[in-house]
């Protein structure tokens, strides 16, 4: 993980492991125990697209969060379908009709548009923010930094109007 890290973002090894350690401990002071060192590496389009299956079904919310855990927490291989199928019965879903979208090429415009609106607005890593879609907030930061760049924004724009998923 640390030279997939290190590749992608430009940095030596040691800084993407300082990094990592970062998050873990940023992750652990909100309650999350993230296990870095076993996450297990994975194309995470298909996940991407249970998670829009769930939305129709109106469970993204919780889907997502289960998705995040198993990865981040319980070191599970969110690009496995039977894990998939899984998670998603945990969740309320029809198993069976998750195993039919996942084998199918359903969710797949929805994921692509997305990671096209992403690219468009220079998403490149996550943690992303996006906020009233021109301030972003990048990386894992602490509460106080979103109160302080939530309150320059609304010094600029004046406060959210619309809070939408």
């Amino acid at each position: 993980m640390y030279e997939k890290l290190a590749n992608k973002y430009g940095m030596s090894i040691e800084q993407a492991k300082a990094n990592t350690q970062n998050l873990k401990q940023m992750a652990s002071e909100v309650g999350l125990d993230f296990q870095l060192d076993t996450l297990i590496l994975t194309n995470t389009f298909d996940a991407h697209r249970l998670a829009f299956y769930a939305k129709k079904q109106g469970l993204m919310n919780v889907m997502t969060d289960r998705i995040l855990r198993a990865y981040y927490t319980e070191s599970k291989h969110i690009g496995d379908h039977s894990t998939l199928i899984e998670l998603a019965k945990e969740v309320g879903l029809d198993g069976d009709a998750v195993a039919s979208m996942l084998e199918s090429g359903d969710m797949s415009n929805e994921v692509r548009a997305d990671e096209q609106e992403a690219a468009e607005l220079g998403i490149r890593s996550i943690p992303f923010f996006l906020i009233n879609r021109k301030y972003t907030v990048t990386g894992a930061q602490s509460t106080e930094t979103f109160i302080q760049a939530i309150g320059q924004i609304m010094e600029q724009d004046g406060p959210f109007t619309d809070i939408s998923e």
